[in-house]
């Protein structure tokens, strides 16, 4: 049987994503899904760790635009990647795998402090760690609580799970004839200002080495096939070539 090209793995899944074509809150089909591809790649035997958005129930900066504290917005934006990570949880126990939730904001009653030793120790002992509430600190995304994380887990890869199939030259949305990158370089992203992640953690990915592949996660087995290194997305990495 083939093996996964990955065995430890940091997938980002976007709060919006989890909305599924419903726009707000949390679709139960599409956590179904998420569910049980990704208790499909831990039977493979890789090593999964997520990382959720929450811009289906709340985002800091539109918060911030309309008037609020940046920092109380985002640390109400911190609260809703809690509730995704637990609803998250709740599906992938129903699909039959053993999951830990640690929060960068302590609350001891729904999930476990986040402590790197701890989390890698979870990820060998075979269970899937979800990393809720960002990095504990405002005006810092959940692109870079990936990246962060990915660096501090030592993950070979971040999968950055999307609506869209890969990254773009415009919105694919709007613009019918925009064409789509099968490969990219960080500074390709920094220096064109693509939409795969922000800056900071364009930066941290591009610092520590650690590649990412932009894919659709609606299409049920994405995630199985670019963990068995099928070209599907866009691949950034150190170089384009």
């Amino acid at each position: 049987m083939e093996k996964p090209r990955y065995k430890r793995v940091v997938l980002k899944i976007s709060g919006e994503a989890l909305a599924g074509n419903q726009g707000f809150g949390l679709q139960h089909d599409m956590l179904v899904s998420v569910a049980e591809q990704v208790a499909e790649i831990r039977d493979m035997g890789v090593e999964v760790s997520l990382v959720v958005g929450g811009g289906n129930l709340w985002r800091g900066i539109t918060g911030s635009a309309q008037g609020m504290d940046r920092s109380q917005a985002d640390y109400m934006g911190m609260l809703a990647t809690v509730m995704n990570a637990l609803a998250l949880q709740d599906a992938l126990e129903k699909a039959g795998s053993d999951t830990r939730v640690l929060s960068a904001i302590e609350m001891r009653q729904v999930a476990e402090p986040y402590i790197r030793r701890r989390a890698i120790r979870h990820l060998e002992k075979g269970r899937i760690v979800i990393f809720a509430a960002g990095t504990g600190n405002p005006y810092f995304s959940t692109d870079t609580t990936a990246a962060l994380r990915a660096a501090e887990i030592e993950a070979e890869v971040i999968l950055m799970a999307k609506r869209v199939d890969g990254v773009y030259d415009s919105d694919p949305m709007t613009n019918p004839n925009a064409q789509r990158f099968e490969k990219l370089s960080y500074l390709d992203v920094l220096s064109r200002g693509l939409g795969v992640m922000d800056s900071t953690a364009t930066s941290l990915c591009m610092d520590n080495n650690i590649p990412v592949i932009v894919f659709d996660l609606t299409k049920q087995g994405n995630i199985r096939r670019v963990l068995m290194g099928e070209s599907i997305g866009t691949y950034v990495g150190r170089d384009s070539q």
